[in-house]
């Protein structure tokens, strides 16, 4: 169980947060508050639970205080996209859910676990969770437009995985056992954190593989800026690129590494028109992979004999996640449109003594699932359409912007395995929707009247 230390750190994450926009620039406060709650504050289940309410939480704290204090900042204008489309997709983001309890009122029973119909009275707790999900999307778009403001986040990354890096050299050598030292218990599942000999580390997040796309996000901001760097500084971010690297490796994340080590000589070398065309074609994956897998479309056997001759272990372990995804796709299209809703209703169960028969490793097989279609495409189309949009208006944008969307993209690739949801996501994603806005043309001024001549 939580110690009292999490408790009371999590109750003065809004003083923190007010004292960086005290001293801060709006989005590098921004920026720092988000970043550093996600990487310091304890994860789930510590937490402050309020009646009818959302957890307030290490993902809910940091978001509601910046969300105060960029209110003030901005005077309260300005904080929702300009296009339509996005902000239809934001509407659907916010309130299918209120739908999906609409549609779930009665139990399910599967042997002796039955678990609860939906209540309408919980549809305000979830809008507003999917509400402080989108904060730092709706800050980012708001704050960090700029080309400039770009490269602010990717020195973030850079700075806050090297913050890191003690903590994940620690545990490597130690064990992961920071959580449990520090608010006094471990957050997952510590079996999930042997591999092979050593350990991955998990630090204050949630899993082991969070860890891992931290850093690689890092190597890949980090290359990003040695590659725009002049002077001294050059060869100082390369070899801050290289040491990450090392970093990553030690992580033990098959994933990550295969991820940065495409796109790490991608972003040092390509141009920034075949960067974003690349962004482009990662979103649309990740947007296209639900129906590719609907309609059997996914090579699945040459994916496992390409894993199989990297690691066996890794093959079993993708092939396990194949399985659970057709079980769980074909769940969901009994309820296709708005899902089955939370409390596990998703899932398969033993009818005889109730035991899951399901995982849910890919966030798109969790949103779709719980919310349905229509909120597998609010949550996606809220993270892919800006670089489409991008892409459409600057083929060729500020070499950091481009690199932002790749990192993205990527992102979004990785949520089709896994979970990695994070601030990050969402920070990157109302950047580029940021910088693509700006790239409207200016509206036309109303032509005079007409005027009669007596």
């Amino acid at each position: 169980m939580p110690n009292v230390f999490a408790t009371l750190v999590l109750l003065a994450w809004p003083l923190v947060t007010a004292a960086l926009f005290l001293r801060l620039s709006p989005g590098r406060a921004m920026l720092a508050s988000l970043l550093a709650g996600y990487l310091l504050l304890p994860p789930l289940p510590a937490e402050i639970d309020l009646p009818l309410l959302p957890s307030m939480n290490k993902d809910t704290i940091p978001s509601l205080a910046a969300l105060c204090a960029g209110l003030v900042v901005l005077r309260g204008r300005g904080l929702l996209p300009q296009s339509l489309a996005m902000r239809a997709l934001l509407l659907a983001y916010l309130l299918s859910p209120v739908v999906t309890i609409a549609l779930n009122p009665e139990p399910l029973a599967f042997g002796v676990r039955v678990l609860p119909g939906l209540r309408l009275a919980e549809a305000p707790g979830l809008v507003v969770q999917q509400l402080l999900l989108a904060v730092p999307f709706l800050l980012a778009r708001a704050l960090l437009q700029s080309g400039a403001a770009h490269r602010d986040l990717l020195a973030a990354l850079v700075l806050a995985a090297l913050a890191y890096a003690f903590p994940i050299l620690l545990e490597l050598r130690l064990s992961p056992q920071l959580n449990t030292w520090v608010y006094g218990f471990f957050q997952h599942d510590f079996r999930q954190m042997i591999r092979g000999e050593g350990y991955r580390p998990i630090v204050f997040l949630y899993h082991g593989l969070w860890v891992a796309f931290l850093v690689a996000m890092a190597v890949l901001a980090a290359v990003a800026l040695a590659r725009q760097a002049r002077g001294r500084a050059a060869p100082a971010l390369w070899g801050v690129a290289g040491g990450l690297w090392v970093l990553l490796l030690l992580c033990k994340s098959m994933a990550a590494i295969l991820y940065t080590t495409l796109l790490a000589p991608f972003l040092a070398l390509a141009p920034r028109r075949l960067q974003m065309a690349a962004a482009v074609a990662m979103a649309g994956l990740a947007l296209a992979y639900p129906a590719l897998k609907g309609a059997d479309l996914v090579p699945r056997e040459a994916i496992l004999a390409r894993a199989e001759a990297i690691s066996p272990d890794r093959a079993q372990s993708l092939e396990f996640r194949f399985d659970n995804e057709d079980v769980l796709l074909a769940r969901a299209a009994e309820r296709p449109l708005f899902g089955w809703g939370i409390w596990g209703r998703n899932q398969l169960y033993d009818l005889r003594d109730g035991d899951a028969l399901t995982v849910s490793d890919g966030r798109w097989i969790v949103v779709i699932g719980i919310f349905g279609w229509v909120g597998f495409l609010a949550e996606f189309g809220l993270l892919a359409l800006p670089v489409f949009m991008l892409f459409w208006r600057q083929a060729a944008p500020p070499a950091a912007t481009a690199a932002l969307a790749v990192m993205l993209g990527m992102n979004l690739v990785d949520l089709l395995p896994n979970a990695t949801l994070t601030p990050v996501t969402f920070l990157a994603a109302g950047a580029i929707l940021g910088m693509a806005e700006r790239s409207l043309p200016a509206p036309r001024p109303a032509p005079a009247p007409l005027r009669t001549v007596m």
